[in-house]
């Protein structure tokens, strides 16, 4: 079974683009975690691709379609994208609720048309407080908009819905934001290990097991 993990740089998170060994090609952020856990469990079921690249935006994911999701016939598409689509508005190049929805339905659109048996799990995107987000504090409360497009296509098209912004809000009131995403929306090692717990639980659910 071939498994894509897509998005931005909270997928991406420092991995060797051109890795000569599976294990630099993770990254550093939950796509690590993920990969560790189904190697254990189950040796040689299970192919994993990294294909996050920092600084995406839907139509960034959108352009790439053919080279980083189709030419690797995945069995299972997991995206995770949508807090650059917020956040580039501050610099002119944001993504509009509106937009991100269109752009990201034809992604999950066209990748079922060339895939009909594809499963999809789709990550919630999310923020907390931090060095990035604090001083537009206003602004990026904004995501909840990207929030709910995502669970909404997440049942249109179903596929696994992972909540994240829920489980990073509670953690963070508890033990403080930058333990979890160290400067509001890029994940900490515990803010990735969250994400990835979350992530196979929902893998689970969908009852991909040995």
């Amino acid at each position: 079974m071939k498994i894509l993990l897509t998005g931005d740089s909270i997928t991406d998170m420092c991995r060797q683009q051109d890795a000569a060994l599976p294990v630099f090609s993770y990254g550093s952020g939950y796509a690590f975690f993920v990969a560790g856990e189904l190697t254990r469990r189950f040796p040689g079921k299970y192919e994993i691709f990294n294909r996050g690249i920092g600084g995406n935006r839907s139509v960034d994911l959108y352009a790439r379609l053919e080279r980083d999701c189709l030419a690797l016939r995945p069995d299972l598409v997991s995206v995770l994208i949508g807090v650059n689509d917020l956040w580039h508005g501050l610099s002119g190049a944001g993504i509009s609720p509106a937009k991100y929805e269109r752009i990201y339905r034809a992604f999950l659109s066209e990748t079922r048309e060339a895939l009909p048996d594809v499963k999809f799990m789709i990550l919630q995107p999310f923020v907390l407080d931090g060095s990035a987000t604090r001083e537009n504090r206003e602004y990026f409360s904004g995501i909840s908009a990207y929030a709910e497009i995502a669970e909404k296509l997440a049942a249109e098209f179903s596929a696994a819905f992972v909540p994240l912004q829920k489980a990073f809000d509670e953690v963070a009131e508890k033990y403080g934001a930058e333990n979890w995403l160290y400067d509001g929306v890029h994940p900490a090692v515990a803010g990735a290990k969250l994400i990835s717990e979350k992530w196979l639980e929902a893998f689970y659910g969908m009852g991909c097991k040995a």
